[in-house]
């Protein structure tokens, strides 16, 4: 196997680990306002994503990182083309990521609904316009023979990238209420498993959706076997979280993405980005690579680099790995 080759996969993987990881977090800011009924149950689901929300967003970097250090063909014409909604997403998380930090700082209801509010505006943004950069590099965009996009600044919103944008909104929402059943005790747990246990059909989908037309454009054989995996997936979870067994479900749902992911990137090798214009623009795995020293001394950093992250953030989630309930929740005092 080429370099180029497995760095495609090692970015595929990086932003399979994004949307697992973020993915959950996301939901618990868009649920924040809708799902407790007074500020002790924010503050409890808050608490659940406190310690490691900032570490799963260094997976966004990475991958971006990743495709510009190994792919700056690919990063160049997907982000230039992707600019407007990349933007958004941006300033969606550093107000996500401010409110965080405000929103305990004076204590007043009015503060605290303001900044509950930025929360659940910075968690439904992002995962939109990662989901229309995902659906855009893998259905392709106008690209003429330089790789650069032919046509407006809204070139990549389509139809069928607008449905892979709502299919990570979706899965977001739903793996965001089951982990909250997850790692909650008492009344907000079994809400959660509630909403969680109502929202995943629905949410299943505009994924299944999205992953029917990328099966059915450029889909293979194996591609349909991750896909089958994925929604086969989505019904254990379903199975598991009418059942109470929480951490099977979550699981499940970490199964129901990677499925989705095989899926979209299988469908998407060797290209990175096909061209909607023309065929012999698509921008490939080989054409879009940096030179061999590049990608020899990205893996030889990676080698040493990834297993100490991954170290390091499972040991952050083995200790923060309990329960959460009101009941750990301090009375509410002034800075």
């Amino acid at each position: 196997m080429s370099l180029e080759v497995v760095w495609f996969v090692v970015i595929a993987f990086f932003w399979l680990g994004y949307l697992f990881l973020e993915g959950f977090d996301f939901g618990v800011g868009m649920l924040l306002p809708v799902l407790a009924e007074d500020n002790t149950e924010r503050r409890v689901m808050v608490n659940t994503i406190g310690p490691v929300w900032d570490g799963n967003e260094v997976w966004l970097i990475v991958a971006g990182g990743a495709m510009f250090a190994a792919f700056p063909g690919w990063y160049a014409s997907l982000f230039s083309a992707a600019y407007l909604p990349l933007l958004l997403v941006l300033l969606a998380l550093i107000g996500r990521g401010v409110a965080f930090e405000y929103r305990g700082k004076v204590d007043s209801d009015r503060w605290r609904r303001t900044w509950d509010r930025v929360i659940a505006l910075g968690s439904w943004i992002p995962p939109l316009g990662v989901g229309l950069i995902l659906a855009t590099t893998v259905l392709g965009l106008p690209l003429d023979a330089e790789g650069n996009r032919v046509g407006s600044a809204f070139a990549a919103f389509r139809w069928d990238t607008l449905l892979g944008a709502v299919a990570i909104v979706a899965f977001s929402l739903t793996h965001g209420a089951a982990f909250l059943a997850l790692k909650t005790s008492g009344d907000l747990r079994e809400r959660a498993r509630s909403l969680a246990v109502r929202l995943l059909p629905v949410a299943m989908l505009p994924i299944v959706a999205f992953l029917t037309v990328v099966q059915w454009r450029e889909g293979t054989l194996w591609t349909l076997l991750s896909f089958g995996i994925s929604a086969l997936a989505a019904v254990v979870a379903w199975l598991r979280l009418r059942a109470g067994r929480e951490g099977q479900a979550f699981a499940a749902l970490g199964v129901v993405i990677a499925g989705a992911a095989v899926t979209m990137f299988g469908a998407l090798f060797p290209a990175v980005l096909p061209s909607t214009l023309d065929a012999a623009n698509t921008l490939t795995v080989e054409g879009a690579a940096s030179s061999p020293y590049t990608l020899t001394v990205m893996t030889w950093v990676a080698a040493f680099g990834a297993p100490a992250v991954l170290i390091y953030q499972g040991w952050t989630y083995w200790v923060f790995r309990k329960r959460i309930g009101t009941q750990h929740i301090p009375a509410v005092h002034a800075p």
